[in-house]
C-alpha cells in the first residue's frame, strides 16, 4: 500500500485590488498536489498619506491572513510590497506575530526578494515601479539603509492600486530598458499588481541583467516555505 503524501497548500494574502497574483498562480508549475489559496487585505491606493498607510496595520493584516488557516495551509505569504516603503521591519513583525499566533510559517514577497539579493551578494539595483515619486524615493532610501544602492529607477506615477494591472507590456519593457542602461547588478520590478512576469524572462535575456518580478517571487516564497513544513 502506498502511503498518502500530504498535499501542500500555500496561502497567499494579497491586496484586495490585486488582479495579477491569482491568474499567475494558476499558470505556475508546482509539484503535484501543491495548491495556492488566497485571502485579501483591503488596499485601494498607494501613497504616503496616513489614511493609505493605515491600510497595512499589523492587526488587519494578521486578521486577513488568519482566514487562510481555516484551509489548513502550510504557510502564508504576504503578497504585497508595502514593506518596501513602510520599512522591512513591518514584514518582519507580520511574519513573527502571525507564526506566533497561528503556528503557521509566514513570509512575504519583499523579505524573499531581500533574501535572494543578499544570497547573490547584490550591491546595486535598478528599480521599476508603478508608484508616485515620493513612494519611489522612500523605497530607495529604505534599501539604502539595507546596504543596497539604487543606480537607476523608473516609476509610472500612479496612486490607485487597481490601475497598476493596466500598465502595458510595452510600457514595462520601456521602463526596464531605461533602468538597464546603468548596468545594475539586478533589476527589481516592485509591485505584485504589475503583469511583469510575462516580460521579465525575455528582458533578462535581452539585457543580460537578472530581473526579479515581485509577483513571481511572492509565489516562489510560498513554494519554498511549504517545502520546509
Amino acid at each position: 500500500m502506498v502511503a498518502d503524501i500530504k498535499a501542500k497548500r500555500i496561502g497567499i494574502l494579497l491586496p484586495s485590488s490585486n488582479s495579477v497574483l491569482e491568474p499567475l498562480a494558476a499558470k505556475t508549475k508546482t509539484e503535484p498536489d501543491t495548491t495556492f489559496h488566497f485571502s485579501r487585505l483591503g488596499v485601494i491606493d498607494i501613497t504616503l498619506a496616513a489614511k493609505s498607510l493605515d491600510q497595512f496595520t499589523l492587526e488587519t493584516q494578521c486578521s486577513a491572513g488568519k482566514l487562510l488557516c481555516d484551509a489548513d495551509v502550510d504557510c502564508v505569504v504576504w503578497g504585497g510590497t508595502s514593506a518596501s516603503w513602510l520599512g522591512i521591519q513591518h514584514d518582519i513583525d507580520f511574519c513573527t506575530s502571525f507564526t506566533k499566533e497561528t503556528g503557521v510559517l509566514a513570509g512575504s514577497c519583499v523579505l524573499e526578494m531581500n533574501r535572494i539579493m543578499a544570497s547573490e551578494q547584490v550591491k546595486t539595483f535598478g528599480l521599476v515601479t508603478p508608484y508616485t515619486p515620493d513612494v519611489q524615493h522612500k523605497i530607495i532610501e529604505n534599501y539604502k539603509e539595507l546596504g543596497f544602492s539604487c543606480v537607476s529607477e523608473q516609476h509610472y506615477g500612479g496612486a490607485i492600486s487597481n490601475d497598476y494591472a493596466s500598465i502595458t507590456a510595452h510600457q514595462m519593457e520601456k521602463m526596464v530598458r531605461v533602468v538597464a542602461e546603468k548596468g545594475p547588478d539586478i533589476i527589481l520590478i516592485m509591485c505584485t499588481n504589475m503583469r511583469a512576469a510575462g516580460v521579465a524572462a525575455s528582458l533578462e535575456t535581452e539585457t543580460g541583467i537578472p530581473i526579479m518580478d515581485s509577483a513571481t517571487t511572492a509565489l516562489q516564497a510560498g513554494i519554498r516555505l511549504a517545502s520546509q513544513d
